[in-house]
């Protein structure tokens, strides 16, 4: 093979590598996104930044039976901030499948006309938290950055950057942008009963009262958190009455009750979303018939 034949393959190789590498480049590049044609959006890690959410799960508040305390609590904070009135981060913890996060959603059906929009913001994307309130920086609109089911191990890194956006952080924060997270945790991490034995017990921790500090620490930035408990008997058949006729089924209370009792002790848990799945169940069986 000439020499000249292998410079021109070795000129082919160079131009086909520098064609790929524009193209991985070009890839990468975070894309214009029109913030207004929006309701909802979600943090994508790998390319760092917003994607829009084309169908979101929209949650209609009136479906939402039993909490009725926690809706005003929170529907309160939401308009407060709206209006550019001082509010508060929001920690929705406490059982699982009792409305946290459809909470949360409803609050965007709800005032989606009055500038409210929704960031979902998973574990991992918190670490480009600073990123992330820079896109909606000084916009009209009020974003809430949502993270759902969201819990942490201490050697996670993660949560220290809630922390710092929270309170304590360098950066300001913005005056459109709240945090509304939900948890099955009160205090977001793992806690043992070790964490109550003063003083130093067996472990090599010389203050263990600052490690007990630094886990209660940060649900304690939250300014408002919202407890949510597993709901009674008769509120679950109360939901399920409630989805029955949104459904328009034909069952006598009685005969639904019944089922819906039978559904529950199948079930792990009683709660609104085990009623709904039982509805979605029921219905199905029915319509198939």
């Amino acid at each position: 093979m000439s020499l000249e034949t292998i410079t021109n393959q070795l000129g082919q190789l160079i131009q086909r590598m520098d064609q790929f590498l524009e193209q991985s480049t070009s890839d990468n590049r975070q894309p214009q996104l029109d913030l207004d044609q929006y309701l909802a959006f979600r943090w994508h890690n790998h390319y760092q930044h917003l994607i829009p959410v084309i169908h979101p799960d929209l949650t209609d508040i009136s479906d939402l039976i039993g909490i009725d305390a926690q809706i005003k609590r929170l529907d309160q904070n939401t308009r407060q901030f709206l209006q550019d009135l001082p509010a508060n981060h929001v920690l929705l913890w406490g059982d699982r499948g009792t409305g946290k996060s459809s909470l949360v959603k409803g609050m965007l059906v709800r005032y989606a006309s009055d500038g409210l929009r929704l960031i979902e913001v998973g574990k991992q994307g918190l670490l480009f938290l600073p990123e992330i309130v820079e896109t909606v920086w000084g916009r009209s609109e009020k974003y809430l950055l949502f993270c759902d089911d969201l819990s942490f191990n201490v050697e996670e890194s993660a949560y220290r950057e809630l922390k710092a956006m929270l309170e304590g952080g360098i950066s300001a924060r913005p005056e459109n942008v709240l945090i509304y997270a939900t948890s099955n945790r009160r205090h977001l991490m793992p806690r043992q009963v070790s964490d109550n034995k003063f003083p130093v017990d067996d472990s090599d921790e010389l203050y263990p009262r600052e490690s007990t500090e630094e886990k209660v620490s940060l649900s304690d930035r939250f300014g408002l958190r919202l407890a949510f408990y597993r709901i009674s008997r008769p509120t679950y058949l109360q939901i399920v009455s409630h989805y029955a006729q949104r459904r328009a089924i034909d069952l006598s209370d009685q005969e639904l009750h019944q089922l819906a009792l039978e559904w529950e002790a199948n079930s792990s848990v009683r709660s609104g979303r085990a009623a709904r799945q039982f509805i979605d169940d029921l219905e199905g069986q029915l319509r198939l018939q």
